[in-house]
């Protein structure tokens, strides 16, 4: 260490409390030989797979509604044209995906969001995928025309305050000056949603991709308000500068094409 310092001409370690911690320039050297690493194991991938074709191992992270409506053609299809490719899926929030993308552990993201404020991604658009409030069609808020202040009536299954869509729900009826949605489960587990709308006759805030799919013998369906219809997007999302192998190339093309 004390060689490194006197070639880079500066401390790179300080001590913090009991322990020691990088300096300003210690970060420094720290993103840089991360870079290094990653151009020299894209460099031996890029040299291993030449005349291979598609095949090796691709790594994706996927969020849970992607996982659930875009990955399976993905992977029929793949498993169709390049029996020789396996894929390594992590299922994840983007919060979780961000990290493993930036570290190298994964190569391709897909998710409802590009990294924001971060430079070294590139992103694409796969498909809209608006989340919206749904409820069982036998749910009594389908009898007549519903209205915002008609969903405060009822009761909900939701995420944790801190989701995103939890925040965006809540904030669209405070803007509206009404009550938020009284909760009576909460679920991180995303894919637990719509079952839960299903057994118990909740309302809740998912994925458009769910309207008209039966969970628990029950057809899901949207309540169409605009003021409660929040507009996102699929994306995927890769490195700038890093080595894709053709099946991560591959598979890329193929999410376009189901998104």
């Amino acid at each position: 260490m004390r060689r490194l310092e006197e070639e880079c001409g500066s401390p790179l370690l300080e001590r913090s409390g009991r322990g020691i911690r990088l300096t300003a320039a210690g970060r420094v050297l720290q993103k840089w030989a991360q870079r290094v690493h990653f151009d020299v194991e894209d460099a031996k991938r890029e040299i291993a797979d030449i005349g291979k074709g598609l095949s090796g191992q691709v790594r994706i992270g996927v969020v849970p509604t992607a996982a659930q409506f875009l990955l399976p053609p993905v992977a029929r299809q793949l498993l169709d044209e390049a029996p020789a490719v396996t894929l390594k899926t992590v299922v994840a929030l983007v919060d979780t995906l961000t990290p493993l993308l930036k570290d190298g552990q994964i190569d391709l993201m897909v998710a409802t969001e590009s990294p924001r404020h971060e430079t070294g991604f590139v992103s694409r658009v796969l498909a809209e995928d608006p989340i919206v409030v749904a409820a069982s069609a036998r749910h009594p808020i389908f009898r007549g025309t519903p209205t915002m202040k008609d969903l405060t009536s009822y009761r909900w299954v939701l995420q944790p305050p801190g989701a995103p869509t939890r925040d965006w729900l809540d904030h669209a009826f405070d803007r509206r000056h009404l009550p938020r949605p009284v909760v009576h489960i909460e679920s991180s587990m995303l894919v637990m949603l719509p079952h839960l709308i299903a057994e118990t006759g909740l309302l809740s805030f998912v994925s458009q991709h769910h309207v008209g799919e039966r969970y628990a013998g029950a057809l899901l369906k949207e309540v169409p308000l605009k003021e409660t219809t929040m507009r996102r997007r699929l994306t995927v999302t890769y490195r700038e500068n890093s080595y894709l192998l053709p099946a991560a190339l591959r598979v890329l093309e193929l999410f376009a094409q189901k998104g």
